[in-house]
C-alpha cells in the first residue's frame, strides 16, 4: 500500500501542507482550534501516521528510550521495573525499545550500538540484582542506571536501600523476642552488593539489641528453594542451645526452602521457627503457608524514577550518589515469639 502523505491530509482538510504540519505538531498558537480539529479529523480519515524519523531530524528528538537489561524481561518478579518505566514513558508520549541481553557482553555491545543507531533520546541500563557494574564504553552520556551503580563516571542511578531493608527485617524479629537470629545469605562467586548491605543491616540491629553475632548463624545458599532448604538444614542441625529461633533470608525463594526444611522436621511456622524473606516476590511470598513476612523491593517505583530522569522530568540527586529507594516491611504471618524453651534459654544466657 502507498504511504499516506501530509499532502493527502492537506487536500482532505482543505488547508496547506504547512498548516497540517503546524497543527499536528502544535507548533503555532495562531492556528485556530477549529482548524486544528479539522486537520486531526482529516488525518484520522485518510489514515495518516507522522514520519517519526523525519520529525526526529527536525526536532533532534525521536521520543524513544532504549532500555537494556541483563535478565529482567525474563524474570516475572523483577518485571515491575519495566512496568514502572513503561508507564511513565506512555504518560509522556514516549516509546520504549527493550533489549534483554541475558548478561552476554557481546549482545550488550550490539544492543547499545543498535539503539544508538535508532537515535534514542536516552538509555536506561538495568540489572537483575543491586550490584556495581562496569560502564560499557559505548554507553551514551545520557544514560540512567536502574537497580545498579556505575563503577565509573557520574551517571544518575537508583537502587533499593538494602541496608535499611535488612534493618527492618531483623528489627521485626527482635521486636518479637528473638535473640538467636540467623542470616541465610546468597552463595555466589561474586555476590551482589545487596548481599553485603542486608548483612550490614542485620549486624546493626544485633548490636542495637546487645546480641553478640554468632558466625555459625551466617550461612549461605544458592538463590533457590533447594538452596534455602540445604542452608536451613545446616542451621537446624546445630546443637539446641545454638540453634536459631528465627531466620532472615536473602530472598523469598530461599525462605520458601527454609519452610520445606522446617516442615520436614515437624516444626511449625511461626510457633517453632520465625522466618522473614526479602523481595515480596509475586507467586511466592503471599502464597506460602503461612504467608511470608518479607521486605518489598520497590521495583515499580525504581522503574518510574529511572524513566522520569531519562525524560528530564525529574532531577537526580545532586550528590552524585545513587538514589536510595525505601524497602518497606510487609507484615504477614511467619513471625511470632520464640518457642517457650528458646525464650527461657535466652533469659538464662542474658
Amino acid at each position: 500500500m502507498a504511504r499516506v502523505r501530509i499532502s493527502d491530509v492537506a487536500a482532505a482538510a482543505g488547508v496547506s501542507t504547512a498548516t497540517v504540519s503546524l497543527a499536528l505538531n502544535d507548533q503555532d498558537a495562531r492556528i485556530p482550534e477549529a482548524t486544528r480539529e479539522r486537520v486531526r479529523r482529516a488525518a484520522a480519515e485518510v489514515g495518516y501516521t507522522p514520519n517519526s524519523v523525519a520529525r526526529g531530524l527536525r526536532t533532534q528528538r525521536t521520543r524513544t528510550i532504549g532500555l537494556i537489561s541483563d535478565r529482567i524481561a525474563t524474570t516475572p518478579f523483577a518485571g515491575r521495573m519495566l512496568s514502572g518505566a513503561q508507564d511513565v514513558a506512555r504518560e509522556h508520549g514516549y516509546l520504549v525499545f527493550l533489549v534483554d541481553t541475558d548478561a552476554d557482553p557481546t549482545v550488550e555491545r550490539e544492543a547499545i550500538r543498535a539503539l544508538a543507531d535508532q537515535q534514542v533520546d536516552a538509555m536506561i541500563y538495568a540489572c537483575m540484582w543491586h550490584r556495581v557494574v562496569d560502564v560499557p564504553a559505548s554507553l551514551p552520556r545520557r544514560s540512567v542506571f536502574l537497580d545498579c551503580r556505575p563503577a565509573q563516571g557520574d551517571f544518575p542511578a537508583v537502587v533499593p536501600d538494602d541496608r535499611a531493608g535488612g534493618v527492618a527485617a531483623v528489627r521485626e524479629l527482635v521486636a518479637a523476642g528473638h535473640r538467636r537470629i540467623a542470616y541465610v545469605d546468597v552463595d555466589e562467586p561474586h555476590p551482589p552488593v545487596a548481599s553485603g548491605l542486608r548483612h550490614d543491616g542485620y549486624l546493626e540491629v544485633l548490636a542495637e539489641a546487645g546480641i553478640e553475632p554468632d558466625p555459625a548463624l551466617h550461612v549461605r545458599g544458592d538463590t533457590s528453594s533447594a538452596g534455602g532448604r540445604r542452608a536451613a538444614d545446616q542451621l537446624l542441625d546445630l546443637p539446641e542451645d545454638r540453634r536459631p529461633t528465627a531466620l532472615f533470608c536473602f530472598n523469598d525463594r530461599i525462605a520458601a526452602g527454609a519452610y520445606v526444611a522446617a516442615h520436614r522436621r515437624g516444626l511449625r511456622i511461626p510457633q517453632d521457627l520465625s522466618i522473614v524473606g526479602y523481595d515480596d516476590q509475586q507467586l511466592v511470598a503471599a502464597d506460602l503457608d503461612p504467608p511470608l513476612t518479607t521486605v518489598a523491593l520497590p521495583h515499580y517505583e525504581m522503574g518510574r524514577w529511572a524513566m522520569e530522569v531519562a525524560l528530564g522530568i525529574r532531577t537526580p540527586d545532586d550528590t552524585g550518589a545513587a538514589h536510595l529507594m525505601p524497602c518497606p516491611i510487609v507484615d504477614r504471618d511467619s513471625v511470632g515469639p520464640p518457642p517457650a524453651t528458646a525464650a527461657s534459654d535466652s533469659r538464662r544466657r542474658t
